[in-house]
């Protein structure tokens, strides 16, 4: 699209016209004409000579040529002073992302088929494949990575916009692939460690950690981990995830695994984020929408548009019209 920067300078252009019309003619400079005695003969040879209707044509358009060139040029000058712009469509830009590392517990204690949904029961990992991938859809200004734990934490996505990929990258883990125990510790402390190498402000770091388990593996434990946390000043939120209900399965029920739930509450404390517990699909939905709500993104100045300035191209057309009307003119 294109636009004016100064529109209020197109009035220049009937300058000329009103000049025109306003000033008065004027006066001849010279007074009378002189009386001469041979003024009637030379009537009278214009009279002997035969009209020429060609050349009073030719003579009557070339002036109409020239006076429409010489307004088009002024036309030119006028559309350069207004500044004509291109004007490209609007883009959405990230003005005040969050950089968000999901943790995940992937400990085989996450195959445990104890979330309910719609009369369902489903395993744990598979209701938070789900409302992650949800969740990361949300954030579309947001850079977003993946950190998967179990004896070893690893981390899987490093912070990118491509959701696509994050939610392929997630659907395809399995309980169990990072080894038969928990380690919380080590998996806050990888996460710490690639926020902290990020250039995003420290107050738009987010940690969102998940687990069903204690933290029995690692290098890290917890105290060392939530001092960590309170070095980094990293905002840490904690979701325990835990079903109430009573699973049968073979000849013994089976139930939720034991979860440290005061660690993961001192855990958040320390890093002024919130603590969480899941215990079915919905209120596992409706943890991670009570994240999005507290970390509510700016939507301030987030669309710009192109511009490209024109100027020089009636400036160049004006230019050669003058130079050809001059070139006709000598001619």
């Amino acid at each position: 699209m294109i636009t004016f920067a100064y529109p209020q300078l197109l009035w220049l252009s009937v300058l000329p016209f009103l000049a025109y019309y306003m000033i008065p003619v004027a006066k001849k400079m010279h007074g009378d004409a002189l009386q001469v005695p041979f003024v009637r003969d030379i009537s009278k040879i214009n009279e002997e000579n035969k009209f020429s209707f060609r050349s009073a044509l030719y003579g009557k358009v070339k002036s109409y040529w020239k006076l429409f060139m010489l307004c088009v040029i002024w036309a030119l000058w006028v559309a350069a002073l207004c500044r004509p712009q291109w004007v490209g469509e609007p883009h959405k830009v990230r003005m005040e992302s969050r950089d968000i590392m999901l943790v995940v517990d992937i400990s085989p204690s996450m195959q445990e088929q104890d979330f309910l949904y719609q009369g369902r029961y489903y395993s744990r990992l598979a209701a938070v494949k789900n409302v992650v991938s949800a969740f990361a859809d949300a954030r579309v200004d947001d850079q977003i990575g993946l950190i998967v734990f179990g004896s070893r934490a690893y981390q899987q996505v490093p912070l990118t916009y491509d959701r696509q990929s994050l939610k392929e990258v997630l659907y395809a883990i399995e309980g169990g692939m990072a080894g038969n125990s928990t380690s919380i510790g080590d998996a806050v402390g990888l996460a710490l460690k690639n926020l902290s190498a990020d250039e995003t402000p420290v107050q738009n770091k987010v940690v969102v950690l998940l687990t069903d388990g204690i933290n029995n593996d690692g290098r890290l434990n917890f105290p060392q981990a939530i001092k960590m946390a309170e070095q980094e000043n990293i905002k840490i939120y904690t979701i325990g995830m835990a079903s109430d209900q009573l699973v049968w399965g073979g000849l013994f029920g089976t139930i939720s695994a034991d979860l440290d739930e005061e660690s993961l509450r001192q855990l958040a404390a320390a890093t002024k984020g919130n603590y969480f517990r899941a215990t079915d699909l919905q209120s596992l939905y409706a943890v991670y929408n009570e994240i999005n709500r507290l970390e509510v993104q700016d939507k301030e100045g987030q669309f710009v548009q192109e511009q490209k300035d024109l100027f020089y191209y009636p400036i160049a057309l004006a230019l050669l019209l003058f130079v050809l009307l001059f070139a006709a003119g000598r001619r």
